[in-house]
């Protein structure tokens, strides 16, 4: 039979980092810790693969199971030197999760788990300290009441708050012996009263409900909701830490805290981390009570008492531990540690979450470091805290009012209204508002609300607390610790001083610098800096793969260069019709009754679209400009309202009656599948002869400045046959060679198609004879093959997701098993007519990690995207390529 257990103390382990999927990621460190040398109190590690059995078998356990758990609690009792449940000499442990990735707070854990009316005396005996046995023991009724026999814990904070009222005192710290044990009493009669029976007082029937509440929580809802958020494969399941306890709540020479070894919000290389005195580590990252730092670099208060001044040669030790760690594991750790009586332990290293901008000056440091190499850095740095990375923060030239400061938990900006739940953020979201989440302190219930918020602000909790921990992964702004804001969950409202600030009052979060702001502030678009220009280097030296950017303005443009876009794979040229200066000329061409009429009107708009031409491929300095020829239907330049028909009417010189008469004519039930895109260039043939003439025009104006070679790619939309392809290609022929003859100067161009319709994938075989290049339209693929309507399908398309129906939301990633069968058809029978056939992606999901995957592997040249996911192409088209040579080393 398989192992279920693995054991790990005094420097020996049954298991290792290697073991990760099996033990989860806290179980495979735990032991390599053990391994390594390092003080870790002993523990074994229940494996995933009980959690999987667990949910198959509807909650039972593996036969065999409770013979190796009692096998490894003994093991654990001789390494410590004291006896499970035994009233002389009690071993007490934690029951704690580890998923093979990392999920903090999002599941359970027990403190102080074998504690009863007669183990507790014998930790009095053990430790000489009844103080600190009795608050072990109504920490454990309160953890152990919550988590397993589930009564709120709102129940024993009231009467921990009555208690230090009744005392005149702050924290819990400075309750008296007697106040603790009146506690434990009254959290006993709390668990009778709310479940009808007394609280259990045998240790090993304490573990087992702890086990089983532990692997209860992989399915909890906030854990539910982190998977969903982080895309985690619910299958993967979690393990059960068991070991022994250590106790930074034994007086005023313990503590307990977290460290990371580097910065975790800027990335920069400095120990940084906070801790408590007298505390148990749940109260560190619970945000419970606001901790201190580490050493004075992670300080912001100059008042503040550090670790590395109150107990100096144990901060010594951490120093050496988190070196040894970082260059081990050879990626940035978050440590958390415990101090017994001035002796250091471990509880746990795994690699730290951090904001997008340190992801990418970690690994480029470490690269420069020369701890991992350029391939393994790109590896680091997802695409996703890359885009993160660029969001925007606030616009320094905007006056503020700033109320409040905290620590400046998570960085960037955000403006919304303010909310006091979780659940009236998710509530705010799907009515598309935006909010900012205020709390006392964030807690892993509150995952579902931070997800739906802009921002998060807390009263309480430190840097490393599960608001600032959670915030970081998610790239939202985070502002925490803010002790000068007076919450009331009563009224709705939090006070700064006299100022007030109700339910639905607009703030700002300055995530950067800490900084709470009354109102709304603009933002402006991040800056990047030298870590970024460095990594994305590296980025460049390894995908395949082009990317260019969706772009109609010379602004936009820009923008894709500074990113480094190579091109332009899609410029809607409908989007420059909207423009005020020119609605006026696109809705007299479309209303006029003859040809003559409307090459009038278009006469007016030639000059404008050469202009546009002229100022895009100018930016673009040479590299290819992708141009489609006007896509929608002619009604949607139209005036909707009598207003606009009478300003209209009056330019034109003809009757309201008339205009409102045309509107109608060209109004369809069904205007996506109407008369659109190649089918407006045969109606209307002088639309698309005047936009050919504007894209020439500008090309063969700069090609005679010899400023860059230029060649154009025009591409016809929306086609269906071969033979509307061939019909307009006629067209597009006679015009580029009547311009070229009057600039008289020769320049290549190409002239492609869009691949929207499923048609158009399944004759891609003579398209291909026929077309310099295919550019898919996944948009409009994607609603044809699976009959969805992207504006309408919100009201159930999350509906499908959380039912498995999609794995994904089919307009953001491709729906590879469907329409991507259909582009990889296209691809195959295209380059099979045409092996040169250039082949790109215009659709929304060229911005898309996976579906960026996907092109690689389908052998596309270039993807297009907006110009702010630029960046994020690139380092996905660089990842495809690493994993496409990873795989090929392996066969």
């Amino acid at each position: 039979m398989q192992r279920m257990v693995y054991v790990f103390g005094d420097g020996k382990a049954d298991g290792n980092q290697g073991l990760k999927n099996l033990l989860g990621g806290k179980g495979a460190n735990l032991a390599e810790m053990t391994l390594l040398g390092l003080p870790v109190p002993p523990g074994f590690t229940i494996t995933t693969d009980v959690c999987t059995h667990f949910y198959k078998n509807n909650r039972a356990y593996l036969p065999g199971l409770e013979k190796e758990v009692d096998r490894a609690m003994q093991k654990i009792e001789e390494l410590v030197g004291a006896r499970f449940g035994d009233s002389k000499n009690p071993l007490l442990v934690s029951v704690r999760s580890g998923a093979r990735a990392s999920m903090p707070g999002m599941m359970d854990t027990i403190l102080n788990l074998g504690l009863n009316d007669e183990t507790v005396a014998g930790l009095c005996r053990q430790s000489d300290n009844e103080r600190f046995a009795y608050d072990a023991y109504r920490r454990f009724i309160q953890m152990y009441a919550d988590v397993v026999l589930g009564v709120s814990s709102h129940h024993f904070e009231t009467l921990l708050e009555q208690a230090r009222r009744n005392r005149q005192v702050q924290s819990d710290a400075e309750l008296g012996v007697q106040d603790l044990k009146n506690l434990v009493n009254e959290f006993k009669r709390v668990v009778l009263h709310e479940t009808s029976q007394t609280f259990p007082l045998d240790a090993k029937a304490q573990l087992w409900g702890a086990i089983g509440a532990v692997f209860g929580s992989w399915m909890s809802s906030r854990a539910i909701s982190y998977r969903r958020i982080h895309k985690i494969p619910e299958d993967w399941g979690t393990a059960v830490n068991v070991q022994a306890m250590v106790f930074g709540n034994m007086g005023a020479d313990s503590a307990t805290g977290v460290a990371f070894t580097r910065d975790p919000g800027t990335g920069e290389k400095r120990f940084f981390g906070e801790y408590l005195v007298n505390a148990q580590g749940e109260d560190v990252v619970a945000g419970i009570r606001t901790p201190q730092p580490i050493n004075r670099e992670s300080s912001t208060d100059s008042e503040a008492k550090t670790l590395e001044e109150i107990f100096p040669k144990t901060y010594s030790q951490l120093v050496t531990v988190y070196r040894n760690l970082e260059k081990h594991y050879q990626d940035m750790q978050d440590i958390e540690f415990t101090i017994q009586k001035g002796k250091l332990y471990l509880l746990q290293t795994r690699t730290g979450k951090r904001t997008a901008s340190a992801a990418v000056r970690i690994a480029v440091d470490m690269v420069n470091e020369k701890l991992i190499d350029k391939e393994e850095a790109i590896a680091r740095v997802t695409p996703a805290q890359l885009e993160q990375l660029l969001h925007p923060r606030l616009d320094p030239r905007v006056p503020k009012k700033i109320i409040a400061k905290g620590l400046p938990a998570s960085p960037g900006a955000a403006s919304g209204t303010v909310v006091f739940s979780s659940e009236e953020a998710e509530t705010e979201r799907k009515a598309g508002r935006d909010v900012i989440l205020v709390r006392h302190e964030t807690s892993p219930e509150d995952i579902a609300g931070m997800d739906a918020a802009r921002g998060i602000l807390t009263a309480l909790g430190g840097m490393t607390s599960h608001a600032a921990v959670v915030a970081r992964g998610m790239g939202k702004p985070c502002v925490a610790g803010c002790g000068s804001i007076n919450i009331d969950y009563r009224k709705q409202q939090f006070t700064v001083g006299e100022l007030v600030i109700q339910r639905g009052n607009t703030i700002t979060l300055d995530g950067a610098t800490g900084e709470v702001i009354e109102g709304h502030v603009p933002t402006v678009n991040s800056q990047v800096d030298q870590y970024f220009t460095e990594f994305m280097n590296w980025v460049d030296e390894f995908r395949k793969l082009r990317v260019r950017a969706n772009a109609e303005t010379p602004n936009d443009v820009k923008v894709a260069r500074q990113f480094g876009a190579e091109g332009v794979g899609l410029c809607r040229t409908e989007h420059m019709f909207f423009e005020e200066s020119r609605i006026a000329a696109v809705r007299e061409m479309i209303l006029s009754e003859t040809r003559p009429q409307r090459e009038v009107a278009l006469q007016k708009i030639f000059p404008m679209q050469r202009d546009d031409f002229i100022a895009i491929f100018k930016e673009m300095k040479g590299y290819p400009v992708t141009i489609r020829l006007l896509d929608p239907p002619l009604h949607e330049f139209l005036p909707h309202t009598r207003e606009e028909m009478e300003e209209l009417a009056h330019m034109m010189n003809t009757a309201v009656d008339n205009i409102e008469a045309k509107v109608k004519a060209l109004h369809e039930f069904n205007p996506m599948l109407g008369n659109r895109g190649c089918r407006l260039g045969i109606s209307y043939p002088e639309i698309y002869r005047m936009q050919v003439r504007a894209i020439m025009d500008a090309a063969c104006f700069l090609v005679t400045k010899k400023d860059f070679k230029i060649v154009p790619e025009i591409m016809l939309p929306f086609i269906a046959t071969v033979e509307e392809f061939k019909l307009l290609r006629e067209e597009v022929v006679q015009v580029c060679n009547e311009v070229m003859a009057q600039h008289k100067v020769n320049i290549d161009y190409l002239l492609g198609t869009m691949i929207e319709i499923p048609r158009a994938a399944l004759i891609a075989d003579d398209l291909a004879k026929e077309a310099h290049f295919f550019s898919f339209g996944t948009n409009d693929l994607t609603q044809m093959t699976l009959g969805l309507s992207r504006d309408d399908a919100g009201s159930f398309l999350p509906r499908y997701v959380e039912k498995g129906i999609f794995k994904q939301d089919p307009f953001v990633t491709i729906d590879q098993r469907g329409v991507g069968e259909l582009i990889k058809f296209a691809c195959e029978r295209g380059r099979k007519s045409a092996p040169n056939l250039k082949i790109g992606i215009c659709g929304e999901h060229g911005g898309d990690t996976e579906t960026i995957g996907f092109c690689h592997r389908m052998g596309f040249d270039y993807v297009s995207c907006s110009p702010f996911r630029v960046p994020v192409a690139r380092l996905s088209a660089a990842r495809a390529q690493l994993a496409k040579k990873e795989v090929s080393s392996t066969d």
